[in-house]
């Protein structure tokens, strides 16, 4: 089997160091491209990363992203011009941005996920089915924990999960959306869905989804302990990617979650 030529963006992050890793590892792989927005002076593998340009990017099959909005905005219409495929990991996207990737993805195959793992997958589309099952009499909220470098919150995955709810009860989710407290002992639930993100040490995640009707409470919940199984997932979803068509795809279109 051909093997599939990879780029890599944000290559010095956390996620672009774990990417490279896994990719390494990966004989139906071939890493051809590092990029970074700044100047790095050594190489990796024997590749020198560059910035983000049609040139770096013109001998890959498919690029993955794991950046911030602006960034991979920029990605975005590179591919476009050359017809290549992009996973997105990228998180913290406003209901602008989300719109402008719709919009790309109806030239190029992309896939777009907060969260590449099978377990939070899972727990997203057991989220809304519980949402859907438990209706309008239990309140729900969403807890996260990250590691303290994480910048945006609540976490792309508390939103995929907050979509879930808002999704099992039809409703739209932006206006579903609550209050989000950051740091918080303890928060409250509320007729929206409040959400509650922990910044401390080198946690990679944790994710909790918890409904209550004040006479019960059901728990729904998620941990990860090793940052390899995002890299992984990523690459699964590159692979998946490479014979699909134009569009906007998730991981619950990869794992046929129905």
């Amino acid at each position: 089997m051909k093997k599939i030529n990879l780029a890599i963006t944000g290559c010095m992050g956390r996620m672009g160091q774990q990417l490279i890793k896994s990719a390494n590892l990966n004989k139906k792989f071939k890493i051809v491209s590092l990029t970074e927005n700044r100047k790095i002076k050594k190489k990796i593998l024997g590749i020198r990363p560059e910035f983000n340009s049609i040139e770096s990017f013109r001998k890959a099959n498919v690029i993955i992203d794991f950046t911030v909005p602006k960034c991979t905005l920029e990605i975005l219409k590179i591919a476009v011009k050359q017809k290549k495929r992009v996973v997105i990991g990228t998180t913290g996207f406003k209901k602008n941005e989300e719109n402008l990737i719709k919009k790309y993805s109806k030239k190029i195959p992309i896939l777009k996920a907060g969260n590449m793992s099978l377990g939070v997958n899972l727990l997203i589309y057991l989220t809304e089915i519980t949402s859907k099952s438990l209706g309008k009499n239990f309140l729900s909220k969403v807890y996260e924990v990250h590691h303290k470098y994480k910048k945006d919150y609540p976490s792309g995955t508390a939103l995929m999960l907050g979509k879930g709810i808002a999704d099992g009860r039809n409703k739209e989710f932006y206006k579903s959306i609550g209050k989000r407290y950051l740091n918080k002992k303890s928060f409250p639930y509320g007729k929206k869905i409040n959400f509650n993100s922990i910044r401390k040490g080198d946690v990679i995640g944790e994710h909790e989804v918890t409904f209550s009707s004040g006479k019960e409470i059901v728990t729904l919940n998620h941990e990860s302990f090793d940052r390899a199984l995002y890299s992984e997932g990523a690459l699964t979803a590159a692979k998946w990617l490479i014979s699909k068509k134009p569009g906007l795809y998730s991981m619950r279109d990869l794992l046929n979650f129905k």
